[in-house]
């Protein structure tokens, strides 16, 4: 199904160490710009969220956020110095000696002396941080794709029934021309028959009048050129691949047939039916702005 380039996606995930949350939201862009913003401690993640991002998402610009929490005491590593300890013991045990007291040293004891514990924070296991943050970003980029694909959906469903529409126009165009050549060819046998009078000569003009303004605002060309873009549109839209550009070249080329139209019509119904296809053209525009 294709995607919206407009769309939400947030996921958490924990361990005993950290807490990893993924956001990820995008607008609409001509090309894929993306904008990933992690801690300065984890900066080796950048490129790894780049490149998976950039597999899911053809277009539009994105913006990832990664926070990652440390849990207490998740990261922080306890080292007895057992030299100090054993210093401790020992003039412990002459103490004990020297004045015949009850032994009651104990590792507790020990444990209350000065700088005999020492907490450090370890360095962050780099392939099990990416590890997490990976796993959170996929479940984050399911969620932000589904959103994307419910919105594709509601955008081509509106664009294949305004290009229907438009067809339906165009198949009004073919049938109003002819009647506006017969229209014309009526209005130029009056003024000739007032000018000239019935005569070999006023037929004969008035044939090739006819015959002149006929070729001058043919639209059959045309009209098989919209319908074979129509008839493209309608195979994109209802495909699964991102064809955001390719409908934007589509609708410049069915606005191109449509002024074409325009500028042969001599005619006031065909100039108004002509008007309202390139205000259809111009409302799938602005949709096609939105797709992938």
């Amino acid at each position: 199904m294709i995607k919206s380039m407009t769309g939400y996606g947030r996921q958490k995930g924990e361990n005993e160490r950290r807490e990893v949350q993924v956001e990820i939201k995008s607008v609409n862009h001509r090309y894929l710009d993306l904008n990933v913003k992690v801690p300065r401690i984890y900066s080796f993640l950048e490129e790894p969220i780049k490149t998976a991002v950039s597999a899911a998402v053809a277009r539009g610009k994105v913006d990832i956020y990664l926070s990652i929490t440390a849990k207490e005491g998740g990261d922080a590593k306890v080292s007895p110095n057992l030299a100090l300890a054993g210093e401790y013991l020992r003039a412990l045990e002459q103490v004990r000696d020297t004045y015949s007291l009850k032994d009651d040293i104990s590792v507790m004891e020990l444990a209350h002396m000065p700088d005999l514990l020492t907490v450090a924070r370890e360095e962050p296991d780099a392939e099990e941080v990416k590890t997490q943050v990976l796993e959170v970003l996929e479940r984050a980029l399911e969620e932000y794709n589904a959103m994307r694909r419910t919105e594709g959906e509601r955008l081509c469903e509106d664009i294949a029934r305004r290009g229907q529409e438009i067809g339906k126009m165009v198949d009004q165009v073919e049938q109003r021309s002819p009647q506006s050549v017969e229209e014309y060819r009526q209005k130029i046998a009056q003024r000739m028959t007032e000018i000239l009078g019935d005569s070999d000569i006023a037929e004969q003009r008035i044939l090739a009048e006819a015959a002149l303004f006929a070729d001058k605002v043919s639209v059959t060309e045309e009209v098989v050129r919209l319908r074979s873009h129509l008839s493209q549109l309608q195979k994109m839209v209802q495909g699964d691949a991102p064809v955001g550009r390719k409908l934007d070249f589509l609708v410049q080329e069915l606005n191109r047939e449509a002024n074409t139209i325009g500028s042969k019509a001599n005619d006031y119904e065909l100039a108004q039916i002509v008007i309202e296809i390139k205000a259809e053209i111009e409302k799938i525009r602005e949709q096609i702005q939105n797709l992938e």
